[in-house]
């Protein structure tokens, strides 16, 4: 049996020190494929070090199946050994005082020189760290089957709303589904954001879903913005509500629809199934929105705990995921890039390529903007109600621009 040299890598990293093992219990939401196996490549690392892991899998590519389980089992006075959480949500559990504190970790391992400060920031609270950062997703994408569109004659991958909408048309006279999409609030919002991006640029993103201005919510430029999103609807397939965005990207796969709206962990779906970028599948940056790009970045919270061994455990699972070799592994596997600076990108496809040169550049110019669909820009609370009204309007056609525009501006004012 061949060994994988980058778990003996990390494994020799990571020794064990004075045998203490422990139990690490982590509570993660990553059921898909690509995810899966991810997350296996974290479970092999810690078992590597005698450890013993505990998967505590949620099934909800949104995460919110979760939180609600994670809710419950630290009121209880029980808490995993750490859960995948993000954003603004860090900095609630850290307020409530049930999260350990990483700083020891994070100094032996030089965090504050191999994260992007405006990642290092969100995994700390009060200046201590309390989350370990996994990676980054870019998540305004555009995915598309060559073969879908061949089929219909579209010749490349759209850039603007007009190309997109264009194509959609002749994927639909060919008698196949344009945009593959699913019926979760999230994967509603993942469409809209990037939609209201690609319409309105990257500080009218930032003023209307990360400030909330009013002015910005009610402006033309949002009525536009939902205009080509109910547009978008319309291209989609009457079996969407309540599918799964991995069935989603199924159907892009299977030449089924030609089109989907998803971060980069569609692409751990993709590989996972052995295609080929370029070949097998197509990606862009959401018509409009080639200069921007909305960061989702996952992490690892990690809770206060009672047992030596179970601390140790924790420990070395913070140590695990901020690790070269875990990072570049994982990373392959989920379709995300690295969220440490300076890591070698050779071994990753030109999707990723690109993804990693524009998060860089994106920084400079301002147009890197955290996305409000995945839990990276405004409290959970904000975040749920407009997701909430945003997928009403998805899903009443009969609801006008107007009242679409008032609901969703009337959702944020009221946070």
């Amino acid at each position: 049996m061949k060994l994988n040299p980058l778990l003996c890598a990390a494994a020799v990293a990571f020794t064990m020190s004075s045998a203490i093992a422990g139990e690490v219990e982590v509570l993660h939401y990553w059921t898909s494929g690509g995810e899966a196996k991810s997350a296996g490549e974290l479970r092999s690392m810690m078992q590597s070090k005698g450890h013993t892991w505990k998967d505590f899998a949620v099934a909800g590519g949104g995460g919110d199946n979760a939180m609600t389980v994670l809710k419950s089992r630290v009121v209880s006075g029980n808490p995993p050994s750490a859960a995948q959480i993000k954003g603004p949500a860090i900095q609630e559990w850290a307020a409530e005082g049930v999260l350990a504190n990483l700083d020891t970790v994070a100094k032996a391992e030089n965090w504050d020189k191999v994260l992007p400060a405006v990642v290092a920031n969100v995994m700390k609270h009060k200046g201590n760290y309390v989350a370990a950062p996994v990676n980054v997703h870019r998540v305004n994408w555009i995915w598309a089957s060559p073969e879908v569109l061949k089929k219909a004659g579209v010749a490349g991958m759209p850039k603007t709303l007009d190309e997109f909408f264009a194509a959609a048309d002749k994927i639909k006279a060919a008698g196949l589904i344009p945009v593959a999409h699913g019926g979760q609030n999230w994967q509603d919002f993942t469409t809209f954001e990037s939609v209201v991006l690609g319409v309105g640029g990257p500080k009218f993103y930032q003023d209307a879903l990360v400030k909330l201005d009013q002015k910005a919510l009610t402006s033309d430029t949002m009525k536009k913005s939902l205009e080509a999103f109910r547009k978008i609807k319309g291209y989609t397939d009457a079996s969407a509500p309540g599918r799964d965005w991995n069935l989603a990207t199924a159907m892009v796969m299977q030449g089924k629809a030609g089109f989907q709206f998803m971060g980069d962990w569609a692409k751990g779906e993709f590989m996972a199934a052995g295609k080929v970028p370029g070949k097998d599948f197509l990606c862009a940056a959401a018509p409009g929105t080639a200069n921007a790009f909305t960061f989702n970045v996952d992490s690892f919270a990690m809770y206060k705990l009672k047992d030596a061994g179970a601390q140790k455990a924790q420990a070395d699972l913070a140590a695990a995921i901020m690790s070269p070799p875990f990072q570049e592994v994982f990373n392959l596997n989920k379709g995300s890039i690295p969220v440490r600076l300076n890591m070698p990108m050779d071994k990753f496809d030109d999707c990723a390529k690109l993804s990693s040169k524009d998060f860089v550049d994106t920084a400079k110019t301002g147009g890197l903007v955290p996305s409000v669909a995945h839990g990276m820009a405004i409290s959970p609370a904000a975040e749920g109600a407009i997701k909430d009204a945003v997928s009403q309007f998805w899903n009443n056609d009969r609801m006008s621009i107007d009242d679409g525009v008032k609901s969703i501006a009337s959702a944020a004012r009221n946070q």
